[in-house]
């Protein structure tokens, strides 16, 4: 017969050697666990490429596409008859010619950070979207509302800085009438499969004057006033678009980094 101590030491040997196989298997799991949370992300092989700041903030840096010194519309034709564009160029600013029409790029861009500076009337006149209205269209068919927001009331999805008809800006950072506002905008552009269905939305970040007013919000198709939003398929790039929606709007300093 076997001393009470034999016989407890019979029961605890087979708890002892499942324990330490237990804690075998966590310290495995750990290791394993830790390789791969390290394992996706390798050392980057290629250095970033070097870009030269403006030299004051809204400069275009280095790399970047300019769209308008303040000099010229060679960079843009009508997109009423293609044929170069009819807007004014005055005391280096690009100004809506009411009637002649929008304006796009003769370069196609797609995913791209854009600098675009922008002013409504000194002289306030009309009110709600009647009053200093323009656009920005991405790739000619996602606007960004220009308009004039100081003290004016409109639906809060047309307002300045609005993905039009779909997202109204976090904030309102509008300037007063007549000066000079800024839009930094980061778009990634919508991807459609073979049979033209859309994969994924474009989106987009937007800061007006500074503030962020869009944070990387989706676009759920064409951003049209009066029809819900629907993705038409487009290539793979397309222009920026100026709208003339009859304001005297004027631009400044617009240029395009493709990303």
């Amino acid at each position: 017969m076997l001393s009470p101590g034999s016989q407890l030491s019979r029961f605890q040997t087979p708890v002892i050697i499942t324990v330490l196989m237990l804690l075998v298997v966590s310290c495995i799991a750990t290791v394993s666990q830790t390789t791969q949370e390290l394992g996706p992300f390798p050392p980057p092989k290629t250095e970033p490429p070097i870009v030269t700041p403006g030299a004051r903030p809204g400069d275009p840096p280095s790399d970047a596409i300019v769209l308008f010194d303040g000099k010229d519309l060679s960079a843009w034709k009508s997109l009423k008859d293609g044929g170069e564009a009819k807007w004014e160029v005055k005391d280096g600013a690009m100004v809506v010619a009411r009637g002649t029409g929008d304006v796009v790029t003769k370069q196609e861009f797609g995913d791209c950070q854009l600098h675009i500076e922008w002013a409504t009337p000194a002289e306030v006149k009309g009110e709600g979207q009647g009053r200093g209205n323009s656009g920005v269209f991405l790739m000619g068919h996602y606007e960004v509302q220009v308009l004039d927001s100081y003290n004016n009331t409109t639906y809060f999805h047309g307002q300045a800085g609005a993905v039009y008809k779909q997202h109204a800006p976090l904030v309102n950072a509008s300037r007063k009438p007549g000066e000079w506002q800024t839009y930094d905008i980061i778009f990634s552009k919508p991807e459609f499969d073979e049979q033209g269905k859309v994969t994924k939305r474009a989106r987009v970040t937007v800061l007006h004057n500074g503030v962020l007013i869009q944070n990387n919000v989706e676009i759920y198709g064409e951003t049209w006033h009066d029809r819900p939003a629907l993705y038409i398929p487009i290539g793979t790039k397309g222009p920026l678009k100026l709208q003339d929606h009859g304001n005297p709007v004027r631009y400044r300093n617009i240029w395009v980094r493709p990303l």
